[in-house]
C-alpha cells in the first residue's frame, strides 16, 4: 500500500473521538492533505485504496460533526462520502453511507426519509454485501420502522438482521466493518425494542448489548446503557434505571456528545413524575454538575 494510503488510512483508525474534539485537527488534515492527493494520478490499484481510505476519513468528519450536533455538517459530509463511494464503484460503503443518513434522519424525527435511506441502503447492498453489512443495514430499516411505530415493519427487518448477522463469519468483511459484533446488533435491536414499548425484549437486549460491549468504545455503551435505563424505568424499575443512568453519566467523556445529552435529558423527562424520589434528585443533580464541568473545560 503507497505511504499516501497508509497515512490516510492511519488518520481514519486513530482519529476517534467523538463531539468537537478532534474534529477541527480532521478536518484540516482532509482539506489540506487528503483532497490534494484525489486530483494527482495514479493507477487503477493505487486510486481505489486512497479513494477507499479517503471515503473513511470524510464518514468519520461526518460522524465527529453528527455527535458535536451539526447536523448541516454532518449531511455535507455524509453525501460527500457518498460520492466518493459512487466514484470508486463500492456499493457496500455506499450502503453504509445511506445506513448514516438514515440514522441522521431519524435521530432527527424525519421517519420518512429515514425510512427510505434505510430502504435504499438494504436494497443498494444486496448481491454486493457480506451478510455482516446486510444485518447492519437491516437492522437501521428496524430503526426507522420502530420509531415511526410500524410494529410488524420492525419486526421483520430485526428479524433479518438477526438471521444475516448468524451468517457474518461466512465471508470476509473489510476493516471498517469489524464494529459490528453481536453487542452492535443487540444495541441497535433494543433501541427499537424500547421505541416499541416491548419492555421484557428491550431489557433483555440492552442487557445483553451492555454486558458484550467493549469498555473502549466508551460512548456506545453509554448509549446502551442509556437505553438499558429507559427499558428498566418502563418495567417499573425506577432504583435499577436511575443506577443504571448513573453509570453511564459518570463512565469517561460520554457526555461531551451532543447525542449522548440527549439520551439524558430524554431520560430525565421521562423520570420527572418522579422528581419527589431522593435518587431521581441526586440523579439530576449529578447531571448538573458534569456538565458543569464541561462548560469549565
Amino acid at each position: 500500500m503507497p505511504s499516501e494510503t497508509r497515512r490516510v488510512r492511519s488518520c481514519s483508525s486513530t482519529s476517534s473521538t467523538g463531539g468537537g474534539h478532534g474534529h477541527r485537527a480532521l478536518r484540516h488534515y482532509f482539506r489540506h492533505e487528503v483532497l490534494p492527493l484525489l486530483s494527482a494520478s495514479y493507477s487503477e490499484r493505487v486510486g481505489t485504496a486512497l479513494y477507499s481510505a479517503a471515503s473513511e476519513v470524510a464518514q468519520l468528519l461526518a460522524w465527529t460533526a453528527y455527535d458535536a450536533g451539526n447536523h448541516r455538517l454532518a449531511h455535507h459530509y455524509l453525501t460527500s462520502t457518498l460520492r466518493l463511494s459512487q466514484v470508486n464503484g463500492d456499493r457496500m460503503f455506499g450502503a453504509r453511507i445511506l445506513t448514516n443518513l438514515s440514522h441522521q434522519a431519524n435521530y432527527l424525527g424525519t421517519h420518512a426519509q429515514a425510512i427510505q435511506l434505510a430502504r435504499a441502503s438494504v436494497e443498494g447492498g444486496k448481491g454486493q454485501s457480506t451478510p455482516r453489512a446486510l444485518a447492519i443495514f437491516t437492522a437501521h430499516e428496524a430503526r426507522a420502522l420502530a420509531n415511526a411505530g410500524d410494529a410488524r415493519g420492525a419486526g421483520r427487518a430485526m428479524n433479518e438482521a438477526e438471521r444475516h448477522f448468524e451468517r457474518a463469519d461466512t465471508a470476509e468483511d473489510p476493516d471498517w466493518l469489524h464494529y459490528v459484533d453481536a453487542a452492535e446488533i443487540h444495541g441497535e435491536i433494543c433501541h427499537c425494542l424500547r421505541d416499541l414499548k416491548q419492555c421484557r425484549e428491550a431489557l433483555d437486549h440492552a442487557q445483553r448489548a451492555v454486558d458484550s460491549t467493549d469498555p473502549q468504545y466508551a460512548r456506545t455503551l453509554g448509549f446502551c446503557r442509556m437505553v438499558l435505563a429507559q427499558s428498566q424505568l418502563m418495567s417499573g424499575e425506577l432504583e435499577a434505571a436511575i443506577t443504571t443512568a448513573s453509570l453511564a453519566v459518570e463512565a469517561g467523556d460520554t457526555l461531551q456528545s451532543s447525542r449522548f445529552q440527549r439520551y439524558v435529558t430524554d431520560f430525565q423527562t421521562e423520570v420527572s413524575e418522579h422528581s419527589g424520589n431522593p435518587s431521581v434528585a441526586a440523579f439530576s443533580e449529578k447531571v448538573r454538575n458534569a456538565l458543569a464541568r464541561l462548560d469549565d473545560d
